[in-house]
Order: structure tokens, then sequence, then C-alpha cells
């Protein structure tokens, strides 16, 4: 293949929306199509983490967008308070409707950050219905990712995104380590060992706080954008399933990111032999097409409040919204009709079989990781004692430069180990890439690891 050359930008513009950064103006997006998005004047740029792990079937496939113009042509939006309509009542039978792992009922929201505060407060009314109000504590994971209102934001352990509004952050929840076995796993100890370190933690915790003052664990399947891609080891789900029954106490488990097909299985708790009290789910629920997200809950849950107050307190202006659930709904039934999951699968193997060949030998890439299209290099300074870049070179942004120089969106993050130190690039992207693209994502990718490298003051 020929390499990438990086491209000629336009002269930046004014512009009145708040962006990420006030420092520049972003590109605009024109158009797309499949794993590529146009941006004024013409240049195409492969989505190769489908934004933020987000657009699961690409750009303006077909399906969808007939999808929504049918459903705008009949009802856009009717308020929860007086109806319930046709698109969320089939995207709920779609999702639960076979009760998977004995989750039986979805609620529509308008994105993950709304999922997880509706999983959270969810579990602490559960609680109040069945006599048990002491249990208003929560425990999650360092180096996790839950959310950015307040209440998700002080579940997650992302240490830079929480700072700046610590003293607005619930006391409600504690945070034990991460199942990070590149970083957490002592030399010499075995997985199975790792496992049975983090789940006495997990238990001195409880024991800490008082089991029965515990409404639930809340956890990541595979630690997404703040660590990187991050499976768990094995057995690891099993032994906070067990811990949490014992005490009585709620597993919640935040798919945000890494569910809905993303790592090979519609959902990431079928490859662990589990299935949680309370799942939230997002980015691969609606492919983008439209803001939606859900929690789905078991049916012990939902019984638990029919039977007492009767009623879910809590709610928003948008919940199952029509035309967001019919997209959702044309997305579910696509990945489902196409065979989609298993060719996750296959691309995931190729995925991380062509991120081997580039970088196993890296001098400067200590992990490669992941599930499914769902994967993640690590950049270190040193590999044999995974010593991370100093965090002021910033190497994570220069190799998102390096890569939209050269027509690649990826998704690269800082504070990979504690918050603070180390680099990783996230991949994601659309399930419908084909296998020369896979290939051409991982040649750009590594182009512009060692173009970024290159660059660093010496």
């Amino acid at each position: 293949m020929t390499q990438a050359q990086p491209q000629a930008r336009p002269q930046p513009r004014r512009s009145r929306v708040l962006q990420r950064s006030l420092r520049e103006v972003p590109p605009l997006a024109i158009g797309g199509r499949g794993i590529r998005l146009i941006e004024a004047g013409g240049r195409e740029v492969i989505d190769a983490s489908g934004g933020a792990a987000v657009s699961c079937l690409g750009h303006q496939h077909p399906r969808i967008v007939e999808a929504i113009k049918r459903q705008a042509d009949r009802l856009c939006y009717a308020h929860t308070g007086f109806f319930s309509n046709e698109p969320a009542e089939d995207l709920a039978e779609e999702l639960v409707g076979q009760e998977p792992g004995g989750l039986a009922q979805a609620y529509f929201v308008a994105g993950g950050s709304e999922a997880v505060e509706a999983a959270i407060k969810l579990a602490r009314q559960y609680f109040l219905e069945i006599g048990q109000p002491e249990r208003g504590r929560f425990i999650a994971r360092r180096q996790s990712y839950h959310g950015n209102t307040l209440g998700a934001l002080s579940a997650g352990g992302n240490a830079a995104r929480k700072a700046p509004y610590a003293p607005l952050l619930s006391p409600a929840f504690s945070h034990v380590s991460p199942a990070f076995a590149y970083h957490g796993q002592g030399a010499g100890e075995d997985e199975a060992a790792y496992v049975a370190r983090l789940a006495a933690e997990l238990e001195a915790e409880f024991q800490r706080l008082g089991p029965d003052h515990v409404a639930a664990f809340i956890a990541e399947p595979v630690v997404g954008a703040t660590a990187g891609c991050v499976p768990a080891p094995a057995g690891y789900f099993q032994a906070v399933r067990a811990i949490c029954d014992r005490h009585g106490a709620l597993l919640i488990l935040d798919e945000v990111m890494s569910g809905m097909g993303r790592t090979g299985t519609l959902h990431a708790w079928q490859q662990e032999g589990i299935a949680p009290d309370i799942q939230a789910i997002a980015k691969g629920l609606g492919g983008g097409y439209q803001p939606i997200g859900a929690v789905l809950a078991s049916g012990r849950v939902v019984e638990a409040i029919a039977r007492g107050s009767g009623a879910f307190q809590h709610g928003h202006t948008y919940l199952s919204h029509a035309l967001a659930c019919a997209a959702a709904l044309e997305v579910q039934r696509v990945i489902r009709e196409e065979g989609l999951l298993a060719h996750v699968a296959a691309m995931g193997e190729r995925l991380q079989r062509r991120l081997a060949e580039r970088f196993g030998n890296h001098h400067h890439v200590g992990d490669i990781r992941g599930r499914g299209l769902f994967r993640a290099i690590e950049l270190v300074e040193d590999r044999a004692g995974r010593t991370p870049f100093d965090p002021a070179l910033r190497l994570h942004a220069r190799i998102k430069t390096e890569a939209f120089a050269r027509g690649l969106a990826c998704y690269p993050g800082g504070g990979t180990v504690d918050g603070v130190r180390g680099d990783h690039v996230l991949l994601a992207p659309p399930y419908i890439v084909a296998p020369e693209e896979i290939d051409l994502i991982v040649e750009r990718l590594g182009e512009a690891v060692d173009a970024a490298l290159a660059r660093l003051p010496r």
C-alpha cells in the first residue's frame, strides 16, 4: 500500500458554537458514507473509532435513514406522561422480549450518562421498595468511566474529568482497583491469584461500608475510553457476581461503550458467564443516528417497584422519543438480520492480528488488547518496565493529530495508568468494516504513531 501523506487543511473559520476546545475550530463534516466521513472541501476521513464507539453501522446507512424518514412522517414526539408509542414498544420487545439474562424491561433515555443516572436511581429505589432504606452506598472502580452528569461522574473513576467538580460529587460512591492485568497483576502472580486478590479487595470494601449499606457494584465489562479497551481477567465477573449475591447487592453493568455488539456478542456480559441486575446501554443502540440510551432492568427489580409505589421516581422530557426509538430499532434489526455479530468477531480477530503484526515488536507499544471491534494499543517509553511517557508530552494528542492529517480518525486517551500517566489509542470501527479497510486503518495508525514519536522533543 502507498503511504498516506498528510493533507493541507482549509483556513480556520469563526464559530459561535462552544466547541470542545476554545483554541481551535474543528473542520466541518458535511457528509458521510460507510466508514468514512467527508469534510468541507471533499476530503474523506476513515472513522476508525466510530466517533466514540458510536457509529456501529457507519454513516448514512440507507435502511436507517429510511426508517427515520418513515417515522418522521407519522409521529416525532409524544410525552410519556400521556402516551407510549409504537417504536418504543417494538424496540423494547426487540431488546428484552426474550428476557436475556433475566432482563425484562427497557427504559429509554437520550444518552449514556442519562442511562447510568437512571440505573443508579433505579437501584436505590429498588431497596426503598423492599424495605432496605439503609442501602445507599455504591462501589465502582478506579480508571472507569460512567458518564459526565454529576451522579455518573461520581460513580466513575476518571480522575481528570472528576477533579474540577470534586466539591459537587456525591460521597455515596467509593472505588476499588480496576481489573487491569497489564498494570495490576503482580510479577509471579497468575490470573486466578490476581482475580482472588481483586475479589478480596471488593469484599473488604463491602465490609468497610457495611454489607447491608451497599446498594450496588457498578462496572464496565470492558473498560472503554478511560483505560483503553481493558477486558477483565477470566473469572473476575463471576467472582463479583458472587460477592454481590452474598451480600444482597445489585450488579449494574455499564455497557454504554462496550455493548450492543461491539465486543462480538450483543451484550459484553454474555462472554463472562453472568448477567447483571441492571444494564446501561447507549452508543451501539442507535449508532449515532439519533440520541438514545437505555436501562435494561431485571424482572425482580421492576416487580418490586410494581408491587410497591408503582412508579419509577425519575424522568426526562425525551423518554422513549419516537424518532430515536425508530432509528435504534432499525439499527438493531440490521445487526440481527445481516449477521453482523459474526462479522464483528471475524473482523475483530483480523484487527487484533494486524495490530500485533504492526506493533507487536514496537519498542513503544506495551500492550495490544480488547475484544471484537473494540481494540486499543498502549504506548510506553520503556516496554520492559511498562513505563509511561511523560504526561506533559501529550503523546496521545500528538498521535490523534498525525492520524487525522493522514485521513484517519481514532480515539486516543491520556491518563491510562492512573488518571495522569499513560497514553493509549482506541479503535472501534463500524461493524460493516471490510477486511481491506481494517488493513488500511492499521497502516495509517502505524504511520501516525511513528511520526508522533519522531517529533517528540529530545
